[in-house]
């Protein structure tokens, strides 16, 4: 135990987490395959995360540092994936704490030292990056002690060690000059001497918290997590505990410990490591391995209500089957509630007309979700994000963010108006510089569709974080979105020419001899009408000529939808069907009597006929 730290390294989206993991590995000459040792960000392993640039599932690896073993957790960073970051901090006695040397602490930094100190963690600040250009090491420092304070730190979390690091240079110090700065061995240093080595006795029976899981195609579902007490051997008999208190007796087919980036085989696991066990075939989240002979289960993990919702359906549109290999009700019935093992911020109901509703912490939580379902073969279609009420002494309450943003000055009348059109409350506005920053409390409603009106606003010279902030009084009245959609009338591939004849009404999606279906949307309308069009007409041929033909006509460049984009256009009467090949947006009631009946039911409006 005096042998083993486990330490979690936080911050905010985009602080450098995973750029210093690297350094840590490569530095303590980690044994890596050579194809892993020579890609950057080796802890971002999945696709989805190499795609985006942040990290969306937490990681477990392990150095040696002379005859210290550091097991280090790399953390995700974005507020939506804040689940992770709870549970996997119960496997840590201590954290990294990144700060940007620019930015200083910002949203996803307060939450995440929030956890960290409501768990007793001894907190190693890094100032990361201050190597980039415009560094304010002393500034971040000090606004880092603030937060601190904010939070109500203790004494002991306050004599916080300080080092000064460039990650992607693979150096740090003790004081913020690069250039008396030799390699990263600082940081090391700082976790052997102050990071406290496990609290835990291997002299009492056995107790393991399972934090993470794992799919392994030769040993089944793999449980890691860390000996609290005890000891754990290979073929051991053990008991397990359920999340309802339930025993049931199990024998441990595999127990794997951690070397690096992968996992090895190993005969016995004291208390204060971490471990991975297979053996257990439906071991879930927060469960307990204990002693079978005296059972003690730990206390379950946390985990923050999710505050945004939205509804998954079988594809019901005339290309449904066509793209996607696993679309029928079964099969994403079973992958859904097969997410809800490994994600524990995820909440799945199945209604009455056999769809489903999934809860997340956000909209890029739930979209991450859609992506890598879509990615593996299955199709689907899903309604608009709502958000999650509640009602609290009577009162209709709704889920409220704070949002943070930093504009250039002249961008800031353009981010006032939208903000109150979304019944934001500004907080407070400081001004470094040339800089406006702005602080609001919104409705997370009111967030929903404005990141591309942020970027266009601000023409992409702006950035805006957002964390949960707590339920409030719904202000209602909420305004309709100021656009329609443009409807396909017909089904078949789009002509140039009948684009062409369409453009001027708003924003078209799709290029020429694209295969679209009647009730499709192509396009968004300028004005807040729908409105139906025909863009498969082609252009009748004959003879017959008229002074006017053979102008020239251009066809103005289509905006291409993605995921996001789509989730963030659709309004209530919408959906957006998910394949592998194509994210399609589409009318609820894709004929237009049938959305014209539905609209009357709606309204309570009766015909005598």
């Amino acid at each position: 135990m005096e042998n083993i730290r486990n330490i979690a390294i936080i911050a905010h989206v985009d602080h450098g987490k995973t750029t210093l993991v690297d350094a840590l590995l490569r530095q303590s000459k980690t044994q890596m395959k050579k194809e892993v040792a020579d890609q950057e960000m080796i802890m971002d392993s999945n696709e989805l995360e190499r795609e985006r640039g942040i990290t969306i599932f937490s990681k477990n690896a392990s150095v040696q540092y002379g005859d210290i073993k550091i097991n280090i957790i790399d953390t995700p960073g974005h507020a939506d994936f804040g689940g992770e970051v709870e549970r996997v901090l119960n496997m840590a006695d201590g954290c990294l704490l990144l700060i940007d040397a620019k930015e200083g602490p910002m949203p996803q930094t307060r939450f995440v030292l929030k956890k960290a100190l409501e768990m007793g963690h001894k907190i190693i600040v890094v100032i990361n990056k201050i190597d980039k250009q415009g560094a304010r090491p002393e500034f971040a420092l000090e606004a880092t002690l603030e937060l601190f304070l904010e939070l109500g730190a203790g004494d002991h979390s306050l004599d916080f060690p300080v080092i000064y690091a460039s990650g992607r240079s693979g150096k740090a110090g003790l004081l913020p000059d690069l250039s008396k700065m030799e390699n990263i061995n600082p940081v090391f240093d700082a976790i052997v001497k102050h990071i406290p080595s496990s609290i835990a006795d291997a002299t009492k029976p056995l107790q393991m918290l399972v934090t993470s899981i794992a799919p392994d195609d030769f040993k089944g579902r793999i449980a890691i997590g860390r000996v609290y007490n005890g000891t754990i051997k290979s073929g051991q008999e053990i008991t397990r505990i359920n999340r309802q208190g339930l025993q049931k007796k199990y024998r441990i087919t595999s127990l794997m410990t951690f070397l690096g980036l992968g996992k090895v085989e190993t005969e016995e696991i004291k208390a204060g490591d971490i471990c991975a066990i297979a053996g257990v075939p439906d071991i879930t989240i927060g469960e307990t391995i204990a002693d079978t002979e005296t059972p003690e289960a730990l206390p379950l993990i946390n985990i923050e209500e999710p505050t945004v919702k939205m509804t998954f359906m079988v594809n019901s549109s005339p290309f449904a089957g066509k793209e996607g290999e696993f679309s029928t009700t079964m099969q994403i019935r079973k992958r859904l509630f097969k997410e809800l093992e490994t994600d524990v911020s995820l909440r799945v109901t199945e209604d009455d007309k056999n769809n489903w509703i999934a809860s997340g912490r956000g909209e890029l939580h739930l979209a991450i979700l859609i992506e890598r379902l879509r990615r593996e073969g299955f199709e689907f279609q899903v309604s608009r994000p709502q958000v999650i009420t509640r009602e609290i002494n009577g009162k209709k309450m709704t889920p409220y963010e704070k949002v943070f943003i930093e504009v250039p000055e002249k961008y800031q009348g353009a981010i006032m108006q939208k903000m109150g059109e979304r019944k934001a409350e500004l907080k407070e506005m400081r001004i470094n510089g040339e800089i406006i920053l702005l602080e609001f409390i919104i409705p997370t409603r009111g967030l929903f569709g404005y990141k591309n009106e942020f970027l266009t606003d601000t023409k992409g010279l702006g950035i805006i974080n957002t964390i949960f902030f707590q339920y409030m009084e719904d202000p209602e009245n909420w305004k309709e979105r100021d656009h329609g959609s443009l409807v396909s009338t017909d089904t078949g591939p789009t002509n140039i020419y009948g684009l062409t004849n369409v453009q001027d009404r708003g924003t078209l999606f799709f290029g020429a001899a694209v295969e679209i279906y009647e009730g499709q949307v192509v396009g968004q309308n300028a004005r807040s009408n729908d409105i139906r069009v025909n863009v498969c007409k082609e252009k009748a041929l004959s003879n017959m000529r008229s002074k006017g033909d053979g102008g020239i006509e251009y066809f103005k460049t289509p905006k291409t939808m993605g995921l996001e984009d789509a989730l963030e256009y659709i309004g209530d009467d919408e959906l957006v069907e998910v394949t592998p090949k194509n994210v399609r947006i589409r009318k609820m009631h894709l004929k237009e009597v049938d959305a014209k009946r539905a609209e009357r039911k709606t309204s309570g409006v009766k015909f005598d006929y």
